[in-house]
């Protein structure tokens, strides 16, 4: 009977540590590319298969990494899974994709979940109602990072972050400079942060203009492709504006779909769209939009799977732009 094939046995093998090859089979930064391929290789020619028993029982954490996202209908959403994956892939690291559809018991459960499966980080779009006790983090616990939203400040839990501020004011100042004085608005509820923070940018972008807030429509709302759609049906049927920004993703696509219907585009709405899907390049001639950066954001979540000093983690913020078309 042969023997089983160890770290301890490829390291011998290759003439190395045991704990460059432990750190190479994990997808460690830290081990040069060619270095970790090469063990890899190796490995696999020597029939090397991982004990996930030997590394529960030891308290180590597997090569899981669980992303939690409300879907995967949304664009941003499968942009992100998918890079995320492939970055996944290349450190040989496993990604789980959890679905909330925006329901608190449904993200504790994958969490839950991804405890017990010893997962070494969850990336997680943070529902209105995440449990912040849940999110404490403790000596040898999943690595917990939050992404476009911040429910949770604690310094245990790192944030990754759209900052809009900015993009959003330019969309403003966009559609004032082309002689736009009614501007309505669709983002997300105030209950998350980012709804909150896009919603007071666009105000602040109205000021800036000299434009009066109570005089443009803002409507605020559980972010779907349904909620998008009735806002900017509704905005139609009122006839109160004449362009539209729009605060999220999902939200942008359903207000694009009223407007279709409505040969509202081009002509009766200028409509500013949210994030960047394929399409949005060449619809019209081309939609104006708030793109945001999503390999950035990618990098940096990954980066902070493998941060290992707590000053490595914290709020990080990355700026959209307003891409005019």
């Amino acid at each position: 009977m042969s023997k089983r094939v160890t770290i301890k046995t490829i390291a011998d093998d290759l003439g190395i540590s045991h704990m460059t090859v432990s750190r190479a089979l994990a997808g460690h930064p830290n081990v040069q590319e060619k270095t970790r391929d090469a063990i890899r290789k190796r490995a696999h020619e020597m029939g090397y298969v991982r004990s996930a028993a030997a590394k529960a029982m030891r308290g180590d954490r597997s090569p899981i990494i669980g992303v939690l996202i409300p879907n995967l209908t949304n664009d941003f959403y499968a942009r992100f899974a998918n890079a995320l994956a492939e970055k996944c892939e290349a450190r040989g690291l496993q990604l789980i994709i959890n679905l909330t559809r925006e329901d608190p018991e449904a993200e504790q459960s994958a969490l839950t979940g991804l405890e017990e499966l010893q997962a070494r980080a969850a990336i997680l779009v943070p529902t209105a109602h995440f449990q912040q006790s849940a999110a404490s983090q403790v000596d040898g616990s999943m690595t917990r990072i939050q992404l476009i939203r911040q429910v949770d400040r604690s310094d245990a839990i790192a944030s990754v972050l759209v900052d809009d501020h900015e993009a959003i004011c330019a969309a403003v100042a966009h559609l004032s400079a082309q002689g736009h004085r009614r501007i309505a608005f669709i983002g997300a509820s105030q209950e998350l942060s980012s709804g909150r923070a896009r919603f007071a940018s666009f105000q602040e972008g109205l000021t800036r203009c000299g434009l009066n807030a109570d005089d443009n429509p803002a409507h605020t709302v559980i972010p779907s492709v349904e909620t998008g759609y009735a806002c900017a049906r509704q905005i139609l049927a009122a006839k109160d504006a004449t362009a539209l920004i729009c605060g999220g993703f999902e939200l942008s696509h359903g207000a694009l779909k009223a407007c279709i219907e409505a040969n509202a585009i081009p002509g009766k709405l200028a409509f500013v769209g949210y994030g960047d899907p394929d399409y949005y390049g060449w619809l019209y001639g081309g939609l104006t939009t708030i793109r945001v950066p999503v390999a950035d954001l990618v990098d940096c979540a990954l980066a902070q799977v493998f941060a290992t000093d707590e000053t490595d983690r914290g709020v990080f913020r990355f700026a959209a732009e307003l891409v005019t078309r």
